[in-house]
């Protein structure tokens, strides 16, 4: 069932959507070689409970972290551990938080140091695809516009969707109808966008093919081919008019005064 927010429902959650998207600011200014993916995982934790909220990933159907931290070929779901990031890797952070009874989630994916031009153009043509479907996040629409402008923009760059895994509806809960898929498919696509809804749109995009396993860990989404691949996300709230993210913030001053009392 698709939930549309109330006025007062989506007042928490710009919240809890500002407090994702500081989150993950603040494991963006960690990222260079040599930080351990656990390093990441435990600043997130920390800054998420010192705004008041909690970690929405943390104990969800028994996932042991609070972000999720996917190297080069993961694709998702990585479990932050040992591993110690290294120069010309690239990494998806993939973070919630839970506030006032409210997730925002929202993701994107980070180079380690210099990069190869590769991984950059992944970088850039993920983030690009996010874009071209918001463009059609509109009171109106269905998920399937989305999906067919996500689709159209990563194949028109020779790079691969990723199919297994989608979008989804947030909001009380992390994951909620309808799914949003990021190829066209008018069967789980076929949603009519209205005021109030509140979505997470994420591209997961390959530099090679788009096909994946999950790895012994339960967890850890791969490309089978071990191609490249790159995540973009944020909570997006359908309004009358242009579309608003949730998870989109540009302040820097609440990171530096929390790393203060650090």
């Amino acid at each position: 069932m698709i939930v549309v927010k109330s006025a007062r429902e989506i007042e928490s959650m710009r919240k809890a959507g500002r407090i994702a998207g500081l989150a993950l600011k603040t494991a963006e200014e960690m990222i260079r070689p040599g930080v351990t993916t656990r390093q990441i995982d435990t600043t997130i934790r920390q800054f998420i409970r010192s705004q008041g909220a909690k970690p929405s990933f943390l104990g969800y159907r028994g996932y042991p972290a609070s972000c999720n931290t996917s190297v080069n070929e993961e694709v998702i779901h990585g479990i932050p551990g040992r591993r110690a990031l290294r120069e010309g890797d690239i990494v998806s952070i993939d973070v919630g938080a839970y506030f006032e009874g409210f997730h925002g989630d929202t993701a994107a994916t980070f180079p380690v140091g210099d990069v190869s031009p590769e991984a950059l153009r992944l970088i850039e043509v993920t983030r690009r695809c996010f874009y071209e479907g918001l463009a059609c996040a509109a009171a109106g629409k269905r998920v399937s516009d989305i999906s067919a402008a996500v689709q159209k923009c990563a194949e028109s760059s020779h790079c691969s969707v990723v199919r297994d895994w989608t979008g989804h509806g947030v909001g009380r809960a992390l994951h909620e109808d309808p799914e949003v898929p990021n190829f066209r498919d008018t069967k789980r696509g076929s949603a009519r966008l209205l005021p109030g809804m509140t979505i997470a749109i994420e591209p997961m995009i390959s530099a090679g093919g788009g096909e994946t396993e999950v790895l012994r860990d339960g967890w850890t989404v791969v490309t089978i081919d071990g191609s490249l691949s790159a995540h973009y996300e944020h909570t997006v709230l359908i309004t009358e008019g242009k579309p608003e993210l949730l998870t989109h913030v540009e302040e820097e001053g609440v990171i530096s005064e929390w790393r203060k009392t650090m």
